[in-house]
C-alpha cells in the first residue's frame, strides 16, 4: 500500500489513488459485488454501495 511511503519509491498502480485508496470507477459489477461482501468498514460499504447504484441505475418504470 502506498500510504506513508516516499513518492519516489512508490510504485504505480492504477487501481489505486495516491493515498492508497482503492479506485472504484473501472470494476465491473461482479467485481464491486464481491468487495462489498468482503469489506468491513461502513464507510467503504457505503461507497462501493453508491458506486454499484452509479453502474446499475434503478430500472425506470414503463408506463404503458
Amino acid at each position: 500500500m502506498a500510504v506513508g511511503q516516499n513518492q519516489r519509491n512508490r510504485k504505480n498502480d492504477p487501481m489505486l489513488t495516491k493515498t492508497g485508496k482503492a479506485r472504484l470507477g473501472p470494476l465491473n459489477l461482479a467485481q464491486l459485488t464481491k468487495m462489498l461482501e468482503t469489506s468491513t468498514k461502513p464507510k467503504d460499504k457505503n461507497k462501493i454501495q453508491r458506486a454499484l447504484n452509479k453502474l446499475s441505475p434503478a430500472p425506470s418504470a414503463v408506463v404503458a
